[in-house]
């Protein structure tokens, strides 16, 4: 009966949906038949031109200045800068996330230890690894505005370099204490950003620094500095969840 009950609810809400979407008093609602869209009608190809507000000319790589946004990466442009306010509820859920695992996994815990020893080729090949994906994670998210990456590719990169090194070395240990002051301060410091945008521009997380020229490497004004908090911070957040998982409860 409740299996019943659950599909007829969710038909029920199928059908609203769908009315809602494309019938209203005057006809078919937001939704044009496929092909038949003017995308001049629609705001995100104002994203996409870096002209939200009707100002802004044709933008041309390496030429043009002075931008909306001036990120040469039009995810960045949209994700860093239109609605960067967006970005740090994303950034909060995955603190959240951490919060949990640290709650749970709080208490007197030890190193877990694997049942082979690694040898030594995977315990030292796996440090100049380490060294590598580090780099590569740093290089992702401070060339964010200019090609595909940004602070959550960048900072997952770097937590699984850590991840490396614990399932490489069984007497690996990092310090926990360090990811979490990291974080910390990445995070206040995306937020400390964001007030002085709405002091200085009126809304949080306005664009405070000049934007430059698109695709050089000092352009997008404070993308590039949100970006290099978020990588420090996604990265810190998800060592420390691999920190936790790899310890276990020491005998009483």
């Amino acid at each position: 009966m409740k299996q019943i009950a659950s599909i007829l609810l969710v038909l029920g809400l199928g059908v609203l949906l769908f009315m809602a979407l494309y019938f209203s008093d005057n006809g078919p609602l937001n939704f044009h038949e496929y092909g038949n869209v003017d995308l001049k009608d629609r705001v995100s190809q104002g994203y996409v031109d870096k002209n939200v507000t009707g100002e802004n000319s044709t933008v041309q790589y390496g030429k043009s200045a002075d931008e909306e946004t001036g990120s040469a990466n039009m995810v960045t442009s949209v994700v860093v800068n239109y609605r960067s306010f967006d970005t740090l509820g994303e950034v909060t859920v995955l603190f959240i996330s951490a919060l949990g695992v640290g709650l749970l996994l709080s208490g007197r815990r030890k190193r877990m230890a694997f049942a082979h020893e690694p040898s030594f080729i995977l315990k030292h090949g796996a440090r100049v690894v380490f060294g590598i994906m580090v780099i590569f994670g740093v290089y992702l998210f401070t060339h964010g505005h200019l090609t595909p990456g940004g602070g959550f590719p960048g900072g997952s990169i770097i937590a699984a370099a850590v991840l490396l090194l614990y399932i490489s070395d069984n007497e690996f240990k990092a310090k926990v204490n360090a990811f979490k002051v990291s974080e910390g301060i990445a995070g206040s410091l995306y937020v400390i950003i964001g007030l002085l945008g709405l002091a200085v521009g009126g809304y949080f997380l306005s664009n405070l620094l000049p934007t430059g020229v698109v695709g050089d490497v000092l352009s997008a004004g404070v993308v590039p500095i949100v970006y290099i908090l978020i990588g420090l911070k996604v990265g810190s957040e998800i060592s420390g969840v691999i920190a936790g998982f790899t310890t276990e409860e020491e005998a009483a």
